[in-house]
């Protein structure tokens, strides 16, 4: 189509000149021609086939994303938390404003002692006019404190001003009067200093202005937040183990409803529990440390354990409440749901490796999902429990462990019939198992022969130099002097204690073994299902260093495995169910912690399986690769010494240390601590024995019994006087080689003068006289006699 300008005018004018009827313009007449839409038309341009797919894939993919699992929960969170977000605005608001009221209080009670005072009108209350006294001191020296530090704060400000106000004054003055360029350099450059640090002010205070309240009211919501507050998703983080979580504000509420009636008091009266462990995250598990109020011991909530637990949503084996450093504090580890459920995996050292058993040996996994060495030498162990709770299988762990240095010697008697050691008879220089006599009569010469080879150890440690007072790994290597590790286990012990004929015998010398065996390098392990008074000496469950407790049916036993006192403490095996606990123990003396919740390796010995018989051959060429053989039974010989004997005198002197006088008790304490095995069991009477040996006792000073410094050093030095005497005694010749004197000598007659003295001074010598002379008669001379006359005598 074309458009003809020219023919549009022509047009025009000849309708203007016909003067037909006008018709409206609506545009420019344009020419064109028509067209058959039947025919085959030009292709139009359209968007590229690949950019269409492109927007496709887009479209789907933004799609998927939208309907994706984790947008719809963010989608979902959103849309909850819109519609919460009213509510979760007026609950913060309401943090804000009792956080304030909490502030307020705060001061009020700081500022009026509050508390003090308190005390002093309960003091008031019962009549406890010493405790009313001490309160009001308190206020009073308190108040006196706190003006003087506000004295000093203003006479500080004061100082500062004082100093500061002509310094601001002269640098306005000189500015004011000097230009910059007139200026010294470096006066110049204090100012431009001063201008900086006046820009960066200018900026930094309206920011602090802007900022301080929101940081006070965030504040303020968290101090007056519930420990739950309506938006808790801002404060508490989504966590895969949100059911375990734990906090302080769960414990006090725990706390709260235990029943105890001073901690009742204390929650009606307001109080507020104090943290000095805040909840925080330990192993497998929460840790806790509380400062419990007045009148409430950690004893009593530990005797409430089954109650906290339920409080806290926990089971009693994962809620352990026990007494802290002191009997105020309460130390509270709280597992995490359903992990003490599982075993604790394969033994470390099942397939390779090697152990020093001076460093410990792998025996399990902690509550807190750590790995455990427990110690072998320098300890005697025993374990007990229900039958087949794993008591002969943690002590086949321990002594596979011991089996893995190639420098340990081992023993093992088994009380019964039983194969779980039988495995370990190519590493053991003596084993025994059965129940008839003979078993009974091999383990308690065992005990004998430790005892023997400990006064052997015992000497050649004293033959080394610097006397070590203990074996040691260096001590252990050198093999002529025997000082290896000895460990001796007995598995049914309560057999053999409770034995006819050597049970009263064996138990005397296991006794002697774990009080002094340790230090040489001998270690007892003794296991036991029947951990009673009977079956058990007292004098045994009170030595031993570590004490491991299965599953036990009541106080009696928990006690008499892990000490006196544990039950009541909350230490507690009776918690711990058959089966299903089964390999885990609680244990005390293993670490440095009050007590362990182990969950004991396992290493199989059963139908199917074996791992024991492997380790034992690798501790066979562990043996043979250092050169080394199994121990024989027979010991190295020493040379015989006598006994030495213990001068008391000497030692009672010895540790009076210079002092003039020394109360008793701490002669004693200082005598045991100077020479354990001799002084050990010693009391007064023994002392007061030893000294009357020497004719000494002790003396009384202020009321107390001494022993005077100055009698020690009289006997010391009349015993000394003594042995001298008898040294010169010792050193004269005997009868018969002294010379030769004539037999008239030991016949004559005393001199008269020598057979009486007349009354005088001491010393008067007696002149001969006629008188004299008569009364001695004529001198007679008697077989034997002397020669000589009158004058001669």
């Amino acid at each position: 189509m074309s458009a003809d300008p020219q023919r549009h005018e022509d047009n025009h004018a000849a309708l203007t000149s016909t003067g037909t009827q006008g018709v409206e313009h609506v545009g420019p007449v344009l020419d064109g021609e028509l067209i058959d839409d039947t025919l085959p038309q030009p292709r139009t341009r359209t968007a590229s086939g690949r950019g269409a797919r492109w927007w496709r894939t887009c479209c789907e993919a933004a799609g998927r994303l939208w309907r994706s699992g984790p947008l719809l929960r963010a989608r979902s969170i959103g849309t909850y938390r819109a519609r919460k977000a009213p509510l979760d605005l007026s609950r913060l608001i309401w943090f804000v404003l009792r956080g304030n009221w909490r502030w307020l209080v705060k001061f009020w009670s700081w500022a009026t002692y509050a508390d003090l005072r308190a005390d002093a009108r309960r003091a008031r209350l019962a009549g406890d006019g010493e405790a009313r006294r001490t309160a009001q001191e308190l206020i009073r020296s308190d108040a006196t404190a706190r003006w003087a530090k506000v004295g000093i704060a203003l006479r500080r400000c004061a100082m500062t001003l004082r100093v500061a106000a002509p310094v601001a004054a002269l640098l306005w003055l000189v500015d004011s009067v000097m230009t910059r360029s007139d200026m010294w350099p470096w006066l110049a450059e204090v100012y431009a200093d001063l201008t900086a640090v006046w820009s960066a002010l200018t900026v930094a205070i309206p920011v602090v202005l802007v900022l301080a309240p929101t940081a006070w009211a965030v504040a303020a919501a968290f101090e007056g937040r519930d420990r739950t507050p309506g938006a808790s998703w801002l404060v508490r983080p989504d966590r895969e183990d949100a059911d375990s979580w734990i906090d302080e504000r769960m414990i006090s509420k725990a706390l709260a409803h235990l029943g105890i009636a001073p901690l009742d008091r204390f929650y009606k009266d307001g109080g507020d529990l104090v943290y000095t462990v805040v909840a925080r995250k330990d192993g497998d598990g929460t840790f806790a440390q509380i400062r419990l109020p007045l009148g409430v011991t950690a004893d009593m909530v530990a005797a409430r354990r089954s109650k906290l637990a339920a409080n806290l949503g926990r089971a009693s084996l994962e809620t352990w409440p026990t007494k802290g450093d002191e009997d105020g504090l309460l130390d509270l580890w709280v597992a995490d749901k359903g992990v003490l459920q599982g075993g604790a995996g394969a033994w470390p050292l099942v397939h390779e490796g090697q152990v020093d058993i001076f460093e410990g040996v792998p025996f399990g996994l902690s509550q807190r999902g750590r790995v455990i060495n427990a110690p072998l030498v320098g300890v005697n162990w025993l374990i007990g429990g229900r039958p087949g709770q794993g008591k002969s299988a943690a002590l086949r762990t321990l002594l596979l462990g011991a089996a893995l240095d190639p420098t340990a010697e081992l023993w093992a008697f088994v009380m019964g019939e039983s194969p779980d050691f039988d495995p370990f008879a190519p590493r053991l220089t003596r084993y025994r198992m059965g129940m008839d006599d003979s078993v009974a009569e091999a383990a308690t010469q065992a005990l004998a022969d430790l005892l023997t080879e400990m006064e052997r150890r015992g000497r050649v440690l004293g033959e080394q130099p610097g006397r070590p007072p203990k074996v040691s790994r260096k001590l252990a290597d050198k093999r002529g002097l025997g000082l290896h590790p000895l460990a001796c286990g007995i598995d049914e012990c309560h057999e053999l204690f409770q034995h006819p004929k050597y049970g009263k015998k064996a138990a005397e010398l296991a006794v002697r073994l774990i009080k002094r065996g340790r230090k040489y390098g001998i270690v007892l392990l003794l296991a036991t299902q029947s951990p009673t008074k009977d079956s058990i000496p007292r004098e045994i469950t009170r030595n031993v260093s570590c004490g491991v407790a299965f599953s036990v049916a009541d106080q009696v036993a928990n006690d008499g495995l892990l000490g006196s006192g544990k039950y009541s403490a909350g230490i507690r095996a009776t918690e711990l169910r058959i089966n299903t606990d089964r390999g885990t123990c609680v244990a005390v003396g293993i670490t440095d912690e009050t007590f362990e919740l182990v969950r004991t390796f396992y290493v199989p010995f059963e139908d199917g399986a074996d791992d024991v018989t492997p380790v034992i051959a690798r501790a066979m060429e562990l043996i043979e690769g250092a050169g080394r053989e199994i121990e024989s039974g027979s010991r190295p010989e020493t040379e015989a010494t006598e006994p030495v004997e213990v001068d008391h005198l000497a030692d009672i002197a010895a540790v009076c240390d210079g002092q003039k006088r020394v109360r008793t008790q701490v002669v004693l304490a200082r005598l045991i601590a100077r020479n354990p095995e001799e002084y050990d069991g010693w009391t007064l009477r023994d002392l007061t024995a030893a000294l009357a040996a020497h004719g000494l006792a002790p003396a009384k000073s202020d009321g107390n019994k001494v022993v005077r410094a100055d009698d020690l050093a009289t006997a010391l030095a009349d015993r000394q006087r003594d042995s001298a005497d008898d040294g010169r005694e010792a050193d004269r010749d005997q009868t018969g080689s002294q010379g030769l004197i004539p037999d008239r000598s030991l016949t004559q007659n005393p001199w008269t003068d020598q057979r009486k003295h007349v009354s005088g001074a001491t010393g008067t010598r007696h002149r001969n006289n006629p008188e004299n002379a008569r009364k001695q008669g004529p001198e007679t001379t008697g077989p034997g006699s002397l020669p000589g006359g009158a004058d001669d005598r």
